[in-house]
């Protein structure tokens, strides 16, 4: 008998499930300083499934899951409190670091599983 406990160094949630409805990507491009305005927040969250996430001091990657399902790195975050039951997990979490631009856009193609960065793999298209 298996677990069905998933261990996960990446929290991938859309803004239905927890991301910060304030933090977008046009405004990112515009100006990161802005979007400093989210570190050190505590947010709250909730996936399908059964996930264990890396627990402080440990940080776990902060991905945007967009509307098309794509993945959108944006930083780092401490999962600070989760609770798996019955088919879902729920927690806070707190950011901790916001990429930059131009690293979020590498970050995102070069760690994205397969067809599912949110940028297409042409370092031109990025601007």
């Amino acid at each position: 008998m298996g677990s069905t406990i998933e261990i996960n160094d990446t929290l991938k949630i859309s803004k239905d499930r927890g991301f910060p409805k304030g933090l977008k990507l046009e405004d990112h491009l515009k100006d990161p300083e802005l979007s400093k305005k989210f570190l050190n927040q505590i947010f709250g969250f909730y996936n399908k499934d059964e996930r264990l996430y890396h627990r402080p001091p440990t940080r776990v990657f902060l991905v945007e899951e967009m509307s098309d399902g794509k993945w959108l790195y944006w930083g780092n975050a401490l999962v600070i409190e989760q609770t798996i039951k019955e088919g879902r997990t729920e927690g806070k979490f707190m950011i901790v670091k916001i990429y930059q631009p131009e690293f979020q856009h590498r970050m995102t193609i070069e760690e994205s599983p397969r067809g599912k960065s949110y940028f297409p793999d042409d370092p031109k298209s990025f601007s």
